[in-house]
């Protein structure tokens, strides 16, 4: 019997792997209600003009953004059952590379996003296959050591701002044009990259490799036994996940003109994963979903009362117990019911 990738390229190997997690939505649910969010933020620059509020413009953006770091962190924790507490570090690593590489001289967006790529990559490659040696309580605590080591190293660096941080002297470039300082052109750059993002990743989880992964998720010993070695897959996995992080990453640096070490630290990587399981993990568009909704709810919250963030917890416990599956699930349930 045969192990590793090379049995995920065999054309006519079959994978069984017995009972499995229901999908929340189906693949046409799951599109549709994509097509609606993709819709619904695209339109949200033509409100913010309409209403003469230009702030709406940011706060779209800033919810793009993170819509881009929640779908990159679904392909781990949603479909690879890896629960990392240092995914927020590939964030701050990506923003790194836009303000390091700016003040040498390099400002062009697409080599700075070709650097930030790179650069997550190869420290999730690193961090991964230590981190992926060890399971359960283990995995989240390396993670999470990972990522505070980053972020000190960050701190440590003096000439980038230290714990201060950085402002950026100004937004970058795109093939030698400041197009970027318009806050409409970085919004939709966001957005086209938040699509095309979702677009690659479900057709990922939708191929061999991602049902390997699911069936790893689902049950490890029984893939092991029919001859699927999780370690490769988990391992792409993780390093996938955390270049598309770094691309949220240098589109945060653009869009807040500064950055911090403060955007690495484990309570950024709390919020994403709480943004995750609040819209439906291994749905993917649960994912971006739940980064929206929590951002707002935050926003919202933050207007109403300074004991915010009590209110916040209270109403996320409530969820998680009486909501089951985040947004996605109650969105599905809600379909089904309309149509029975």
């Amino acid at each position: 019997m045969t192990t590793g990738l090379s049995d995920a390229a065999a054309p006519t190997r079959q994978i069984d792997i017995g009972p499995v997690r229901r999908p929340l939505l189906g693949r046409h649910g799951a599109s549709a209600a994509a097509g609606l969010i993709f819709a619904g933020l695209g339109l949200l620059p033509v409100l913010a003009w309409a209403l003469n509020d230009p702030f709406l413009l940011v706060t779209a953006t800033r919810l793009t953004i993170f819509a881009i770091a929640a779908l990159s962190l679904d392909l781990v924790l949603g479909y690879g059952a890896m629960v990392s507490f240092g995914h927020a570090a590939f964030i701050g690593l990506g923003a790194y590379a836009v303000a390091i590489l700016a003040a040498n001289g390099i400002e062009d967006i697409l080599l700075q996003t070709l650097a930030a790529g790179l650069v997550c990559a190869l420290f999730a490659l690193i961090t991964g296959a230590i981190s992926l040696r060890t399971k359960g309580v283990y995995f989240i605590m390396i993670t999470l050591a990972f990522g505070q080591m980053a972020y000190f190293f960050m701190v440590s660096l003096s000439a980038y701002g230290g714990d201060d941080g950085i402002t950026l002297a100004n937004r970058s470039t795109l093939f030698g044009t400041d197009v970027l300082e318009s806050d409409l052109v970085l919004f939709y750059g966001a957005l086209g990259f938040l699509i095309l993002a979702f677009v690659g990743l479900r057709a990922l989880v939708a191929s061999r490799f991602g049902r390997v992964l699911r069936g790893t998720r689902d049950n490890r010993l029984r893939m092991q036994a029919i001859g699927f070695a999780p370690f490769p897959y988990q391992l792409t996995a993780y390093v996938i996940a955390g270049a598309i992080a770094g691309v949220a990453g240098v589109f945060l640096a653009n869009q807040a003109e500064f950055v911090s070490p403060a955007y690495m630290t484990w309570q950024r990587s709390g919020e994403l994963i709480v943004m995750v399981v609040f819209g439906g993990m291994g749905t993917l568009v649960g994912a971006i979903a739940g980064a929206i909704a929590f951002l707002l709810l935050e926003d919202w919250l933050a207007q109403l009362s300074e004991h915010w963030k009590l209110w916040l917890g209270i109403l996320l416990v409530l969820l998680v117990l009486f909501t089951r599956g985040g947004i996605a699930g109650f969105a599905s349930r809600l379909f089904r019911g309309a149509r029975s």
